[in-house]
């Protein structure tokens, strides 16, 4: 497989530094809001990675960090008036909820800032140590990297030094390129969102959070490092600059997903023009969002309008409708039943080998829907049945098997169920006991959430209204 490495700004041979394994770091939301439609396609591209890395027999240890703690979290907390720690996991579970929907698989673990203080605070010694690092210069108990003391520092972006955007106004800095790498207490902040340190009272910089939860989880040198195009400069470049100083080999290589534009405009928060997933599901049932988010290439930058999710639906229809065909022709033949271990189409797996272009492997998916609606067309079963089974085998690879959303639909069903029925015997014990007002409450919650209640002689039934 050959990958886009962003450093290196070419296409490079993917060789694990571990022979069978892939390591992956990627980093995750900032959960100081709701997700928006950029957060979604970020994730989906490292899940399909993932996917198809574990298809080829690699395994993956994937890690996707939730940043808990931030100068926005706490901006966002003071403004709605709301604990910043409640207000992280708040929007932490709207983000886990929006990833369930899509099919995005969990990573091999979700590590949260707030949970590896201690192993920040080791970086920092080690970078103050080796004289990367000094403490502030007005006395404070900042701490901030010293970008000149590191001569690859901007080698991710190709920045000379004195052109690169300034970080932050600070008077405890030598340069003002200099960042952050623990923030000193302020007055106006809670208590609950500072650490004791050797450096005095505060909280760990952005960038040095990655560093340390990267290294912690998959060694000091790893195989892929991603995220949003947005977070190469300050954030990457910073991580890279403060794990190489500290010796660490640190990601072999840099990816990067491309952003989302409005109707051909950027989508900022500064234009309000940001579009928030419960939109997008307003728009379009969860699988077809998968499809339309995976329709360009993942360092594309992304278009969208709703007519797009009207193409996405359409194109879904076309490949399940072979399939539901394909059952109802074949059924009661010899080729009743998918081949189970049918090979890939050999085109299918080159677009995926050539830096994951997901577009192209699309459009073989729907030459062997075109190919199996002529074959059937025609009586050439044999044909049509494999058509169909090497289709299905493409689908799982990219979540959009119908199996799949069968699945995850029954199991949704079955935890909904499971709240549900707890709320019934509760209601149900409150009217024993006679205290109707209890039960009538829980009944009144229920039809606000949609779910309607039918008692019968001996069992109360839900249903969706």
């Amino acid at each position: 497989m050959r990958i886009f490495d962003t450093r290196t700004r070419a296409i490079r041979e993917l060789k694990p530094v571990v022979e069978g394994k892939i390591g992956i770091y990627v980093c995750g939301p900032t959960v100081q809001s709701e997700p928006h439609i950029g957060h979604l396609r970020s994730a989906l591209v490292y899940d399909l990675f993932t996917r198809w890395f574990e298809a080829n027999g690699k395994v993956v240890t994937l890690i996707r960090n939730v940043t808990d703690i931030d100068d926005k979290v706490l901006e966002k907390a003071q403004e709605s008036k709301t604990p910043w720690w409640q207000l992280a996991h708040t929007n932490e579970l709207l983000f886990a909820s929006d990833y369930r929907k899509l099919m995005i698989r969990n990573p091999s673990y979700e590590p949260r800032a707030t949970g590896h203080i201690p192993q920040m605070l080791s970086l920092i010694a080690l970078l103050v140590e080796r004289g990367h690092a000094y403490r502030a210069l007005d006395g404070s108990s900042s701490v901030y990297f010293d970008v000149r003391s590191f001569p690859g520092y901007g080698s991710l972006t190709n920045q000379p030094i004195d052109e690169i955007e300034v970080e932050g106004i600070g008077s405890g800095k030598k340069q003002p390129q200099d960042f952050a790498l623990w923030k000193a207490a302020k007055n106006t902040e809670p208590d609950t969102a500072k650490w004791d340190s050797d450096y005095g009272p505060g909280r760990p910089g952005w960038h040095l959070e990655c560093s340390a939860m990267a290294t912690h989880y998959l060694g000091a040198h790893f195989d892929i490092h991603g995220g949003g195009l947005d977070l190469r400069f300050p954030h990457h470049e910073n991580e890279l600059a403060q794990s190489s100083a500290a010796g660490h080999e640190f990601a072999k290589y840099w990816v990067h997903n491309g952003l989302v534009n409005i109707a051909g405009q950027k989508m900022s928060k500064s234009l309000n023009n940001s579009v928030y997933s419960k939109e997008l599901f307003s728009l379009a049932e969860p699988r077809v969002v998968r499809y339309y988010l995976m329709s360009a290439h993942y360092r594309s930058v992304l278009d969208f309008a709703p007519e797009v999710l009207e193409e996405a639906r359409t194109a879904l229809e076309r490949i399940y409708g072979f399939l539901e065909r394909a059952e109802r022709e074949l059924e009661s033949t010899r080729f009743q039943e998918p081949e189970p271990d049918t090979n890939l189409p050999g085109e299918f797996v080159s677009e995926m080998n050539e830096d994951l272009n997901i577009p192209a492997a699309l459009a073989v998916i729907h030459e062997a829907v075109r190919s199996g609606n002529t074959h059937l067309d025609e009586q050439r079963l044999r044909e049509a049945s494999q058509n169909r089974s090497q289709l299905y085998r493409m689908l799982e690879i990219l979540g959009l098997a119908p199996s799949q959303w069968v699945a995850a639909s029954s199991g949704e069903h079955l935890a909904l169920d499971l709240l549900i029925q707890s709320l019934i015997a509760e209601r149900n014990a409150a009217r024993e006991a006679k205290d109707y007002a209890r039960a009538d409450a829980i009944r009144d919650s229920l039809i606000q959430a949609g779910i309607e209640l039918s008692d019968a002689t001996n069992q109360t039934h839900w249903s969706l209204s």
